[in-house]
């Protein structure tokens, strides 16, 4: 015996081996361009999501896939406990309809359909329909699916290659492994993996969508149908069949198909075990050599035989009865053989079983970038429930196989039609959570029509700021700042710059060289500025910053010189002269007294003078937007619009002198700070401003004020997302409708979580780790609408800023006359910088609202401190080409 069932022992060494082909035909059957010789088919299932508790209504599930056809009623309530009631009925199957054509066969179903309503009294509901098909289907949508190849002995004509269907209220067209996942998900929600072992055999798990190249779209997880039964029809497993397995496959109703499924499922083991025993018997090994006619004749023996045969505890008596009753006329070691037999051929299944569901086991951990993982599979079929002893041979296998996954087997009760069940109830709940997101969403998505009215607005703002009239009244306040000239190149010398424009502030050096081999030198140190210094008196916060020159002075060995200064001050300034700014307002969080309506650079130079350690040329007052344009210029001449897109949002442009109503003069140009971070704040727009939008305001150190800013910079951007997260949550949308401590507290939700969340390389997982650090608990579906409502608010972002911008060009070529533009635009500022969508989307935007301007959009290195300096520059040499 031991001699004729050698090659049916496997050692863990060969599962292991096994368990690593099967990985390998995962990712083959995963691949767009692979997935066409793939016998493992990983057929996406459009079931997206697991229950989570939260489904409800009356459903109606059929389930085909066996020797019997089943109706149900399924009842969901969301009470709390997750319970369910079914109410069944089973119609058979008979074999003129398995093997007869299409029109009969779903014919048939309807009759059996109409008759289970009419006896349950449904005729007059309109229920959502699930339907099990347990057959391999390419599904193109969760209700629509196209017959490959029929299993289990269907053999029914002109379905191949259709869609499968019927005509009632489909919502959900499932597979009997994927019925059991979702039955037994609904139980536990750790159950990722659905396994069938009877009849037939296949497992489906929920896969990233990342890694899912057959379906657009890599956000979130998908469950994937394997079809595992065909595995090894590709040759890859013929080393491990034996003559027995070759014998039953060619005996098939499909040859060459499924050969995994003909070594394990309990359609085919008792047949196995009949070609063994005939061996054995013609060989005079068995039986005293008579061969039976039980034996010759195929389907003989059933599993149900092999099981029973299996039951040690009762001894020999049941394999004596059995074979008995097949004439054979057994010998005690007749007996005893036999039982080995059917302990070998039963054995295998289970080994090779846990080996390919091993694989699935370890993908699902790798994904998970998990050291060790507790999951649960849910699990059907005759094999498992009904032998004596296969649960528990498989799980053995399975935790020699894979040490690193501790596994939770849930028997699903109510099979496949309660899972079809459940799957559409689950898909019914995404439908109403994706209308109620989509709700809340909508005022984010600009249409096109909107963004050119917030251009036009932009532009008639930009147009009153200039007028003398509206000095004092004009929310776009279009403060000249009398830097009057671009770098041409000859600047040159030592100059201190300063940078105060949030909570650092740098000291710089800079050292400019002209000619041919012109460059810039920077050495610079950042000093913190506390909040209560950013918060305290206007006193206090000069002194602070005068220390922190002092400072960097002795750092550089340099205290003695008196070197010219320009000084970056990024608030909006009235300015009468390059080195005389009044700030207007603070923004970005400061609210020193006693500052607003000064002169901020007789405030430095009092506090230098308080000092009275060092003296220093101020020789300009410079707004950090202003810097980044000249910045930018002194790389190429065609720069003539700075954009800051970071903590604050702003633009500078050269304006033609004609223009600004309040400056005398018409020669020439000068640098116009628009300061359009307060754009908005008189009504003009608000009728695209969201109930969000206006609790971020009322919460902020300045309501009712920047509102333009408030919607497009990223100090705002991430309490914007909170605010969303909080009405998602409260709606029951998000985290299980609980609002954490954390998520309360205002500021939170940084817009460099933006960033990283939006990122394309992350992974949900690392979405997941991201809340996690920020106290919130999330699903895998939670992170998916947390990566949403991050990607709306911050496109919004850039598609108002791009409108804006937009404005700016189109006034630039009308002041030039010209059919087509060509500038660039220098920019700064961390969100444009670091977002890894920001830039792309405003300057489609820009290209979209502007199309006779062609932008080109340099950024900004070193900023505003080495633009700081490059005035300072450009204003000495204007000085002293004016003293000439």
């Amino acid at each position: 015996v031991d001699r004729y069932l050698y090659q049916l022992r496997l050692s863990d060494d060969v599962l292991l081996d096994v368990m690593a082909r099967f990985q390998a035909e995962m990712l083959k059957g995963l691949g767009r361009d692979t997935n066409p010789t793939a016998t493992v088919k990983m057929l996406p299932s459009f079931v997206r999501s697991l229950p989570d508790g939260s489904e409800e209504g009356e459903f109606l599930a059929v389930d085909l896939g066996g020797s019997q056809f089943r109706a149900h009623q399924v009842k969901v309530f969301d009470d709390g406990r997750q319970s369910s009631q079914l109410d069944s009925k089973c119609y058979p199957t008979p074999k003129e309809v398995t093997q007869g054509n299409g029109a009969e066969l779903f014919d048939y179903i309807a009759d059996c359909l109409s008759d289970f309503m009419e006896t349950k009294n449904l005729k007059h509901k309109k229920l959502p329909l699930g339907f099990t098909f347990s057959f391999p289907c390419k599904q193109t949508k969760l209700e629509e699916g196209v017959l490959l190849a029929w299993t289990k002995h269907f053999r029914v004509r002109g379905v191949q290659d259709t869609d499968v269907d019927i005509d009632v209220d489909v919502l959900a067209l499932v597979n009997d492994t994927v019925g059991t996942m979702m039955t037994c998900g609904y139980d536990d929600q750790r159950c990722e993996v659905g396994l069938i072992i009877g009849t037939g055999t296949n497992a489906c798990y929920m896969e990233e969508m990342r890694h899912i190249s057959l379906v657009e779209g890599d956000e979130g997880r998908m469950c994937i149908n394997t079809e595992w039964g065909a595995f090894g029809d590709d040759g890859a497993l013929d080393d491990l069949r034996t003559e027995f397995d070759r014998e039953l496959d060619l005996g098939s109703l499909n040859p060459g198909q499924q050969l995994f499924e003909k070594m394990i499922s309990s359609l085919y083991l008792g047949e196995l075990v009949r070609l063994i025993l005939l061996k054995m018997t013609k060989e005079g090994l068995l039986f005293n050599g008579k061969v039976s006619t039980a034996l010759l004749t195929k389907g003989k023996i059933e599993m149900k035989h092999v099981s029973a045969m299996e039951k040690y505890k009762e001894g020999l008596s049941n394999t004596k009865e059995i074979l008995t009753e097949l004439n054979l006329f057994p010998s005690e070691e007749d007996c005893v053989a036999v039982q080995h037999v059917c302990t070998i051929v039963s054995f295998r299944s289970a080994n090779l079983c846990a080996a390919a569901l091993a694989a699935i086991l370890t993908r699902l951990r790798e994904n998970k970038k998990l050291l060790r993982m507790r999951t649960t599979v849910g699990i059907d079929g005759g094999l498992y429930k009904t032998h004596p002893k296969y649960a528990q041979r498989l799980h053995r296998v399975l935790r020699r196989l894979v040490p690193t996954c501790e596994v939770r087997f849930l028997l699903s009760e109510g099979g496949s039609g309660r899972g079809a069940a459940v799957v559409t109830a689950v898909a019914r709940r995404l439908a109403a959570q994706r209308c109620r997101l989509n709700t809340a969403l909508a005022p984010f998505l600009l249409p096109p029509g909107t963004l050119q009215e917030v251009r036009d607005r932009m532009r008639a703002e930009l147009e009153y700021g200039l007028k003398r009239e509206a000095q004092g009244k004009a929310t776009v306040r279009m403060l000249p700042t009398y830097v009057c000239g671009m770098p041409d190149g000859t600047e040159k010398g030592k100059f201190l710059a300063l940078d105060l424009g949030g909570t650092n502030f740098r000291v710089l050096l800079v050292k400019i060289k002209s000619g041919r081999r012109r460059s810039v030198q920077m050495y610079n140190k950042i000093f913190a500025i506390p909040l209560e210094i950013m918060q305290g008196t206007g006193e206090e916060l000069f002194d602070h910053i005068v220390q922190c020159i002092a400072e960097f002075l002795e750092y550089m060995g340099i205290k003695g010189a008196r070197l010219p200064l320009g000084f970056t001050f990024s608030f909006p300034c009235r300015q009468a002269s390059i080195d005389k700014g009044t700030l207007v307002g603070w923004t970005k969080g400061f609210k020193a007294t006693d500052c607003e309506g000064e002169d901020v650079v007789d405030m430095l130079r009092e506090a230098i003078r308080r000092r009275n350690e060092f003296d220093l040329d101020i020789v300009a007052v410079v707004n950090d937007t202003v810097g980044t344009m000249m910045t930018c210029g002194y790389e190429d001449p065609n720069c003539e619009i700075g954009l800051i897109a970071g903590t604050g949002s702003n633009v500078c442009y050269m304006e033609d002198m004609k223009n600004i109503e309040i400056v005398e003069g018409n020669e020439g140009k000068m640098c116009i700070n628009t300061e359009w971070g307060a754009f908005g704040d008189n009504g003009c727009i608000d009728h695209i401003r969201t109930k969000y939008d206006r609790e971020v305001d009322e919460g902020s150190l300045n309501p009712g004020k920047q509102r333009y800013e408030k919607m497009t910079s990223g100090m705002y951007l991430g309490e914007i997302v909170r605010q969303i997260l909080i009405d998602l949550t409260k709606q029951g949308l998000l985290f299980r409708g609980h609002i954490s401590e954390s998520l309360k507290k205002r500021g939170i939700f940084e817009t460099k979580f933006l960033s990283q969340i939006e990122s394309d390389r992350l992974a949900l997982l690392q979405v997941r780790r991201i809340l996690q650090q920020l106290g919130l608990d999330s699903t895998c579906e939670d992170s998916i609408i947390v990566k949403e409502v991050c990607a709306v608010v911050s496109r919004r972002a850039a598609r108002l800023c791009g409108a804006g911008l937009a404005a700016v060009v189109e006034k630039k070529r009308e002041n030039r006359g010209v059919e087509r533009l060509q500038i660039t635009v220098g920019v700064d500022g961390t969100l444009y910088k670091l977002h890894p969508h920001f830039s792309t989307v405003l300057q489609e935007t820009v290209k979209e609202l502007a199309p006779q301007c062609d932008v080109t959009f340099m950024l900004s290195e070193d900023g505003s401190g080495k633009g700081a300096a490059l005035i300072t520059a450009v204003a000495k040499r204007l000085l002293n080409v004016g003293q000439k």
